[in-house]
């Protein structure tokens, strides 16, 4: 079998897993790994896919496009050397492919190539991996910690961590959905959901990007009636209800679905018939939250808060505009680090 990973350059990627077995788990894993150029990755990746492999990693130093950052919401990007045209490509294979024959059809692909195109050194590389859970190795660095006063994130494979009575404890496993708590812009909402949620007033809490649940479940425990999570990403969709479950969240208090309310104006319709909300948080991306101003106030009661996170401080004033210019008054601005969070009516 042969490991599928897919890669937008160096900046940004997705994963897709072909382990028929019983998923993906600790197995050893040989990498091929073959120094080309740019030019070259879109034919080499088409001659990998004519012998089987189902994916190949891509590695160089192209930035992301305009395009792409708003596909995979990314708002900064690490430095990168400068583009000298070199390019690396990989794939992963186990015990039971070939790799001597995959290298011998590599090379000879490499020499048909290279009389009608820029090939580079065409240097192929076998190195083992270590045997690993690939996907769960980041958990041994995630552990229990405390946000503001009284809110403490339990990893669920990690033991009790050391609480308080009076503590909210969230149990949660994010699986591959994004959210530990852990981040400024997390931890900027969480400010503001603690200073508006009324526990006496039965609120309603709008979670839009929900990734992992934590804002919804926090919001839950702090004292809300009812929250409506959504996400564009069926895996985050996943994540939170489980998370929700995790925590004893009554089912009747939540409902979680996959959606887009910027692009899809018929689920915008839907969202906005199941109720208005005075509370609607969104802790996305400056670039995610400007169209979303022209969207959202239908979803919200008429005294409702936006809570907009996610905003490096860069294009605060972006954010702030938009949200004037669809009707909200900005009642309030937190800053940790390089991000900001806004409270707006």
């Amino acid at each position: 079998m042969i490991l599928a990973l897919f890669f937008a350059g160096c900046n940004g990627y997705s994963i897709k897993y072909t382990d028929k077995k019983d998923g993906f788990g600790k197995m050893k894993w040989t990498k091929i790994m073959v120094e080309t150029t740019t030019q070259a990755t879109d034919m080499l990746s088409f001659v990998l896919s004519e012998y089987g492999v189902e994916g190949i990693e891509v590695e160089d130093n192209i930035p992301l496009s305009e395009e792409d950052k708003k596909a995979m919401f990314i708002d900064i990007l690490p430095e990168l050397p400068p583009d000298d045209g070199t390019a690396y490509i990989s794939c992963y294979i186990d015990e039971g492919t070939d790799q001597q024959n995959l290298c011998i059809y590599i090379k000879q692909q490499l020499e048909e190539m290279s009389a009608y195109m820029d090939v580079g050194t065409g240097k192929i590389s076998v190195g083992e991996t270590a045997e690993e859970d690939w996907i769960n190795n980041w958990k041994a660095f995630f552990h229990p910690f405390r946000l503001e006063d009284n809110i403490v994130i339990q990893p669920t494979w990690t033991g009790l961590a050391d609480t308080k009575p009076d503590d909210i404890v969230i149990q949660i496993d994010p699986g591959t959905a994004f959210g530990t708590g852990s981040h400024e812009t997390t931890r900027l909402c969480i400010s503001y959901l603690k200073k508006y949620i009324d526990p006496e007033r039965g609120m309603d809490v709008l979670d839009l990007g929900c990734g992992s649940g934590i804002l919804s479940m926090i919001a839950m425990k702090l004292g809300a009636e009812r929250v409506y999570g959504i996400d564009i990403d069926e895996l985050a969709v996943k994540a939170s209800k489980e998370n929700l479950k995790r925590n004893q969240i009554p089912e009747n208090c939540y409902e979680i679905v996959k959606g887009d309310v910027i692009g899809d104006k018929e689920f915008a319709k839907s969202v906005a018939r199941i109720g208005q909300y005075d509370i609607v948080v969104a802790n996305i991306l400056a670039d995610v939250i400007i169209p979303l101003s022209a969207v959202v106030r239908p979803f919200m009661k008429k005294e409702g808060v936006l809570i907009a996170s996610g905003i490096i401080n860069t294009k605060e004033k972006q954010v702030e505009e938009a949200l004037i210019q669809n009707g909200f008054e900005i009642v309030d601005v937190s800053y940790i680090g390089e991000w900001a969070a806004i409270a707006a009516r």
